[in-house]
């Protein structure tokens, strides 16, 4: 059986995933979540085989709940199930160690698949990434964002490290350099790769053996 935490914060868009999956003879649902908090904790909790995971969810969106994760070390592979086609949302959810990304519109048949898939040990993305995405997906270990591990840090890279550091969120951030929220996922997804790592806490580490904060 493939054992899967479900994290909604919509209690009927969870009852209608639960009907579903619940038809499949193969999966079963461990655990619900309504939060990124309540998500981290059940998972950790339950350790499925799959996490399927919405991006905004109250206190503590997907973005938080994957590097909680990592931090971790948590093993469920996450598979970000969500409505918003934001293309850089994705890439920064694969940066941070998500294993697909679909849209609530795909079908039952293909959310299944995509979980059998996962639970496997492959990944399942979207169709309606670009090419240019898909790509940058399958570089390798960074994840295709720009740079490479061990490529010079920028200026501007390093203030956003530092707050990083400092535990703000990229909105705060985008708020403190007086920048777009995009420009910052952008930064943030570019100085993963940089660095080498995956996740933010990871990059705060790095940063500080390297003198950068």
């Amino acid at each position: 059986m493939i054992r899967v935490v479900l994290a909604d914060d919509h209690a009927v868009v969870r009852a209608g995933l639960r009907s579903l999956l619940e038809l499949a003879g193969d999966v079963a649902l461990v655990a619900e979540a309504s939060s990124g908090e309540e998500t981290v904790k059940k998972t950790l909790e339950h350790a499925p085989d799959v996490l399927v995971l919405d991006m905004r969810m109250p206190r503590g969106d997907g973005l938080f709940v994957l590097d909680a994760l990592a931090t971790h070390g948590a093993s469920a592979r996450a598979l970000v199930l969500t409505t918003f086609d934001d293309e850089d949302v994705a890439l920064e959810a694969i940066a941070r160690g998500a294993r697909g990304y679909l849209l609530k519109d795909v079908t039952f048949d293909r959310l299944l698949s995509a979980v059998r898939t996962l639970a496997a040990g492959g990944t399942c993305w979207s169709p309606g990434l670009s090419e240019e995405a898909r790509r940058s997906i399958a570089a390798g270990p960074a994840l295709g964002e720009a740079g490479a591990p061990g490529e010079e840090i920028t200026s501007r890279e390093r203030e956003v490290l530092r707050l990083l550091a400092g535990g703000y969120s990229n909105r705060e951030i985008a708020a403190a350099l007086h920048v777009a929220e995009g420009t910052i996922k952008n930064h943030v997804s570019s100085i993963l790769a940089k660095m080498g790592v995956r996740d933010r806490t990871r990059a705060a580490l790095k940063a500080a053996e390297r003198g950068y904060v």
